[in-house]
């Protein structure tokens, strides 16, 4: 078959699939590449539908998709899941959810689905588990639901839950009447109002509201029964009796009491009427204290305090999703939590309508391990149970699921976790390095410190920002932590000594020095783990000014559940408990101690202040890539490859354009100067110190340079731009916590942030920065774009399973959310396609001069969108050898070979060739030039020789053939037409 029958027969093959069908529950299903949508109101099941032959012709296998689940009313992400029995009907509900499966089937592709376990959304009114919990305490079916400490230090928090949702401090906004009792005639139950929140009264104390209605000397039927009930609610079991007869009578009687007064206030509106006034009586006259006592004490009596939610960061109780004081944590280590909360996801998964699970946070649970084996056990079960066949025990990856896990470095996913790998953080991480020279680490540390006069490195900054968040946001988790401490110590006479300060400390210590997010202690310790903690322990020992530095191995000992030799075994397992919470506060410490406050006050080069990654890591060389590749393709072959998500700080594109000013630090410094120069005069100086810092003004420098439109904006595009900037540098100022925060807003100091990227952004004609600015962009972006390319190719023939965030198989400029969940033109994108499928399938000239003149336009995205489509293509016609296949380190030699990776995958004799370019601006020098050609690659050529013998293989990029006798690959052949190639 010639050339040109090769390449016609890979665009056919654009429009025809292998039908996945409804697999085998039985089967596991690796999906060959996904696509993630941030589903919600404005983007339901039906819009996903209607993109579905899209990504099929795309070449996608499985959609995957936002939290699918019941959600707060108007959630934007649905992470804030309030059922879990119910698909969100703010979607569409079960029946477009249906639609949605029917449609992927139609086009043989499947869903992918994200799960949260973690925590679920609560406050407001309709999460019916939260409102059981604060209605009865201890005493509710609910109670070990979330994860709440009953018996803080403050004797007069036992048995109550404080929920820090007032938006001023609990007596003025008493005073001011915007707390109200109500009572909700339809289901006979007495509730606290506050705006949008309900805080149900407990039953037990129903007679101080109903005792005021009942009149002695009354003999009608109305008010008998009044009092009749008012007795017996006030002879319902208290909530703090947990005894199991307690606990049943309590639940199944107040709710016949309730309903015999709903009926009551039915059958008899006098005695409705008498109550509503005690009711008012109750609640009141605002402005005048003496009247709103009774109102006090009822909330006073109430398994809740509620509270100013600033008081949250010291004495909150319950642990949350970070420091949101609305996402409430779930005890998932209860097998009840666990089976309530993916009945319906496993369901689903069983019937073979979800292919996949994304786990988020599991960093966040009790013991991750024991949660995925749980989850593949039910999984296994519940297929069993629908399939014929007979599914194998030993099996434990039947169903394919990735974990949210943040890796360091130097950190190892536990391979006995029955899961498929992770979300892609840290391969997102490896393959941005590549793009940055590493050689040019010391130059920006300097430029950075020399502009902004930050004395200290990545290392002690990323410490600061952990002990910053443990003194404010999370300084309750801690104290909650240093609470439990201080128990085992009082335990032995030994560490009694130790007073409740100096632990508190010393743990802040520990976890600030923690060199990961998490450790995994279980029934057992393994040797990472202990290594983690021995380094924290002993890092924390070297910081810390403690007159008694003993402390430290106490509290070594409790992190590695370690009691005192003869203990007994109650105390044991008061150890271990203590050590499985401590894993749970670290790993929020580190992402809001370093990802959501160092990396915005410490950024030399703001591509690498990512999650999964950090300005210490600065660079990736070609051999260390090719190591992280070969261990993903050995130990994890169908982790997710993700170079953009919804967490991301920046997008794939917006990292690939920063990344080239490795590559020119002392053009960037001057750069620098320059404009600072420039827009000294647009400072402002609201509290004395000129505004914004230097450190702001040099993050907002290198978001400019990574943003910019590089095509012409009118009047109305650069205002969309000015505001999401402004936007951006708002919230960059509150994350860094320096000048503002999200606790303390400083309007002045924002306001003036605001105006200065206003004089930077505010007119088109006669901006002498803006159009400086315009003529970086055009250098840097170009070879921002050449970066993207090879970002691009590289992620789809990796070991993996690729993953591409909505929108970004065309260029994306995103920043951090909510900026990157803004609405995808997919109607654009559809039409480029049908252009590309149109071009590929032409034969009026060679398909390489077609490719190439795709760089006539080098910004709408085409480019990128050409590679992502051929490249899938290829994956398509051999999923085997992409899921399956070893992964082979190509070397380059000549004298650019520093600026090419290349490598293969094979399998059964089938091959596939990667080559991309890396380092365009030193490769290049100026912009608007292709990587293409003898001039500039000269003798570099690719060593095929450890492929051994081969076939025909042709560049799905551009269709060219590469003879079989040929040992050696030309980098002047190999880009003749197109700055990368892949061979299949």
């Amino acid at each position: 078959m010639g050339s040109v029958e090769l390449v016609r027969t890979l665009a056919d093959s654009g429009s025809r699939r292998a039908p996945l069908g409804a697999a085998p529950a039985t089967t596991t299903r690796i999906p060959r590449a996904t696509y993630r949508v941030q589903l919600h109101r404005a983007f339901d099941f039906a819009r996903a539908t209607a993109l579905v032959p899209y990504l099929a012709r795309l070449g996608v296998s499985h959609l995957y998709c936002s939290p699918a689940l019941r959600a707060r009313a108007g959630s934007t992400h649905g992470y804030d899941i309030i059922d879990h029995t119910e698909i969100n009907p703010e979607l569409g509900g079960r029946d477009a959810f249906e639609a949605l499966v029917a449609a992927l089937k139609a086009n043989g592709m499947g869903l992918v689905f994200d799960v949260v376990p973690n925590h679920m959304g609560i406050m407001g009114a309709d999460n019916a588990w939260w409102l059981d919990l604060l209605e009865n305490g201890p005493a509710s079916a609910h109670a070990d639901f979330f994860d709440i400490d009953w018996h803080p230090l403050d004797p007069t928090m036992a048995n109550r839950v404080l929920v820090p949702v007032l938006g001023d401090h609990y007596g003025l906004v008493l005073e001011r009447g915007e707390l109200r009792l109500e009572f909700a005639a339809a289901r006979g139950e007495l509730s606290v109002r506050y705006y949008e929140h309900r805080f149900p009264v407990d039953p037990h104390e129903y007679p101080r509201v109903l005792g005021l209605a009942v009149n002695p000397s009354a003999r009608d039927q109305g008010s008998l029964e009044l009092a009749s009930l008012a007795a017996a609610f006030g002879h319902l079991p208290p909530r703090d009796d947990t005894h199991a007869a307690a606990v049943d009578e309590r639940n199944r009687d107040k709710e016949v009491h309730k309903r015999r007064l709903a009926r009551l206030a039915a059958e008899h509106p006098e005695t409705a009427a008498v109550l509503q006034r005690a009711i008012d009586r109750v609640n009141g006259t605002p402005g005048e204290r003496g009247s709103l006592e009774r109102l006090h004490e009822l909330l006073e009596a109430q398994a809740y305090r509620l509270a100013y939610w600033r008081v949250a960061s010291d004495e909150i109780n319950y642990r949350r999703f970070f420091d949101i004081n609305d996402l409430a944590a779930l005890r998932m280590e209860n097998d009840a939590v666990f089976d309530a909360t993916h009945e319906l996801v496993l369901e689903l998964a069983a019937s073979g309508k979800i292919d996949g699970l994304r786990i988020d946070h599991p960093d966040g649970l009790y013991d991750p391990a024991k949660y995925f084996e749980r989850l593949q056990q039910r999984y296994a079960r519940l297929a069993e149970a629908q399939s014929s066949e007979r599914a194998g025990a030993t099996a434990p990856r039947r169903l394919w699921v990735v974990a949210e896990k943040i890796l360091a470095g130097h950190e190892r996913l536990p391979e006995s976790w029955p899961i498929h790998g992770t979300t892609g953080y840290r391969f997102a991480a490896v393959v941005n390095g590549l793009f940055v020279d590493g050689a040019a680490k010391a130059k920006f540390e300097r430029t950075w410190r020399s502009f902004t006069g930050e004395a200290i490195d990545f290392t002690e900054a990323a410490y600061r920002g952990k002990r910053t968040i443990l003194r404010t946001a999370l300084a309750s988790e801690l104290t909650v932590l240093a609470s439990e401490l201080l128990r085992l110590a009082r335990a032995d006479r030994r560490t009694r000594d130790y007073t409740f300060n100096t632990l508190r400390q010393a743990l802040a210590e520990v976890i600030a020095c923690f060199p990961v997010y998490r450790t995994y202690l279980g029934e057992t310790s393994s040797r990472q783990d202990r290594r983690f903690i021995d380094w924290a322990v002993a890092q924390a020992r070297r910081r810390s000014g403690a007159a008694d530095v003993t402390i430290f191995e106490f509290v070594r000992a409790a992190l590695l559940a370690r009691p005192p030799e003869g203990s007994a075994a109650e105390l044991a397992g008061r150890y271990r408990s203590f050590a499985m919470k401590f894993q749970q506060v670290t790993a929020p410490v580190a992402a809001k101690g370093v990802e959501d406050t160092t990396f915005y006050a410490y950024a030399p080069l703001g591509s690498l202040n990512e999650v999964g990654t950090g300005p210490d890591m600065f660079g990736m060389t070609v051999s260390a890539f090719h190591g992280a590749s070969g261990d993903r393709a050995l130990h994890w072959p169908h982790t997710v490859l993700a170079t953009s998500t919804h967490d991301n700080k920046r997008s794939e594109d917006v990292r690939a354009r920063i990344d080239v000013l490795s590559e020119m630090p002392a053009a960037w410094r001057l750069l620098l100067r320059r404009w600072s120069r420039m827009n000294r005069s647009k400072k402002r100086s609201p509290h004395g110190e000129p505004a914004p810092s230097r450190s702001d003004e040099y993050l907002l420098y290198q978001t400019l340079l990574g943003t910019l439109p590089a095509t012409a904006l009118d009047a109305r595009a650069l205002a969309d731009y000015r505001a999401r900037i402004e936007h951006y540098m708002v919230k960059a100022a509150r994350e860094a916590k320096r000048h503002s925060s999200w606790i303390n807003v400083n309007a002045d100091y924002e306001r003036v942030v605001t105006e200065f990227v206003g004089a930077l952004l505010g007119r088109l004609e006669g901006n002498l920065f803006l159009d400086d600015l315009r003529e970086q962009v055009a250098r840097i972006g170009w070879f921002g774009a050449l970066n993207s390319l090879s970002m691009t190719l590289l992620k789809l023939a990796s070991p993996g399973v690729p993953d591409l965030y909505q929108g970004s198989e065309l260029f994306d400029l995103s920043l951090v959310d909510p900026d990157n969940r803004r609405p995808v033109d997919y109607a654009l994108r559809q039409r480029f396609l049908d252009a590309l499928v149109e071009m590929a399938s032409g034969s009026a000239e060679p398909l390489g001069a077609r490719v190439r003149a795709l760089f006539d336009a080098p910004y709408d995205g085409r480019t990128k969108l050409w590679t992502v489509w051929r490249a899938l293509d290829v994956r398509r016609r051999d999923p085997e050898l992409f899921e399956r296949g070893d992964y082979v380190p190509l070397q380059a030699r000549g004298a650019k070979a520093a600026h090419v990776v290349a490598f293969a995958r094979r399998y059964e004799g089938r091959i596939a060739i990667a080559v991309a370019g890396r380092l365009f601006l030193t490769l290049l020098g100026e912009p608007d030039r292709l990587p293409l050609g003898a001039q500039v690659w000269g003798d570099t050529e690719v060593d095929l020789a450890p492929l051994g013998q081969r076939t025909t293989l042709v560049n799905a990029l551009t269709g060219e053939v590469l003879q079989p006798s040929a040992q050696r690959w030309s980098l002047a052949e190999a880009f003749a037409t197109f700055p990368g190639a892949l061979l299949h």
